[in-house]
Formats: C-alpha cells, sequence, structure tokens
C-alpha cells in the first residue's frame, strides 16, 4: 500500500514540477514541496494504522 501511494504522490510532483496544478496552494511550481509533505503524513499514517492494529 505505501509504495502505491508512494508512486502516485511522486506522479503528482512531478506534474505540479512541469504544470501546476492550480488548487489553493498549489498555483506555483515551487508548491511542490507542500505535496512532499502531505504524502510523508499520510505514509505515516498508513504505517501506523497497518502496524498498530
Amino acid at each position: 500500500m505505501t509504495k502505491a501511494l508512494s508512486i502516485v504522490i511522486i506522479l503528482i510532483m512531478a506534474v505540479q514540477i512541469i504544470k501546476p496544478l492550480g488548487l489553493p496552494g498549489l498555483r506555483k511550481r515551487s508548491d511542490f514541496w507542500k505535496l512532499a509533505l502531505g504524502a510523508l503524513g499520510l505514509i505515516s499514517l498508513t504505517v501506523i494504522f497497518s502496524h498498530g492494529g
């Protein structure tokens, strides 16, 4: 699950660098770091829930 999530996030970050998505907070190419922080949080939650339960 975390590998698939990582691949999807990396693809979204690549798209953001090539052509910004235009969503609120993601209007510039340099905003891809926000996606990286969100991905780190999502992967952390996935790991916690998969190993914690």
